[in-house]
């Protein structure tokens, strides 16, 4: 098997639209079509709960975890570079998924499990100041952004148990500004005042209700 083989696996597996298909499957709701219309494991738990948003948050995980951990070793490549591609070719996938028209949700779990393999104690610090600005802000936007903020520096600063070395800070700092990009709507929104809190939905007829979310229908156009 070929790196390049291995890079467009990764990002098959990456482009899964988990959330899309645990919507359409068990609930029979197109997230696309509900609340910000984002397809990630917020969107869900705000729509359909947190027993729907739960596989498809360890789904979205290991997307990004998996090629990291097993792919390198397949190529005899431990220990290079290569592992930053793949978790990479991932995250892109989970973006810009072929399977919905290059569209998908916005990074942020899968590379997380790309970071749970790569950097796992900068990540768990960055994830507990992900979840305390949730809890205290209600706005995940917020705390997405300021997570592609801190993890890089955490990274510089930390001790990693790989040798990916000064590329991985790199990667890291790349991959912060790609997660900002990917939030470009909802900053604006933040700057008018007008980035709604995190509140779950009320279920209606044993599907979505009404839903207050990061995008309100009227804004879902405007998502990248």
């Amino acid at each position: 098997m070929t790196v390049g083989v291995l890079l467009l696996l990764s990002y098959v597996l990456g482009a899964t639209p988990t959330s899309l298909w645990v919507g359409r499957a068990l609930h029979g709701v197109d997230l696309r079509e509900v609340g910000s219309g984002n397809l990630g494991a917020t969107n869900t738990f705000r729509v359909l709960g947190p027993g729907a948003a739960t596989p498809v948050m360890v789904v979205d995980v290991l997307k990004g975890y998996l090629p990291v951990v097993l792919f390198p070793p397949l190529v005899g490549l431990e220990g290079s570079s290569w592992a930053l591609a793949f978790g990479a070719a991932a995250i892109l996938g989970h973006v810009f998924s072929f399977w919905v028209g290059f569209r998908g949700g916005k990074g942020v779990a899968t590379s997380a499990g790309a970071f749970l393999a790569l950097a796992p104690a900068p990540l768990l610090i960055t994830v507990g100041v992900w979840a305390a600005l949730v809890f205290t802000t209600r706005i995940v936007s917020v705390a997405s952004i300021t997570a592609a903020l801190l993890l890089p520096g955490l990274v510089l600063l930390l001790p990693t148990p790989r040798q990916e070395g000064d590329a991985l800070v790199v990667f890291t700092a790349l991959l912060g500004a790609f997660v900002i990009w990917a939030h470009r709507a909802n900053i604006r929104r933040l700057l008018r005042g007008e980035e709604s809190r995190f509140v779950r939905s009320r279920p209606s007829d044993g599907a979505a209700g009404d839903t207050v979310t990061d995008d309100t229908p009227e804004q879902a156009g405007e998502r990248p």
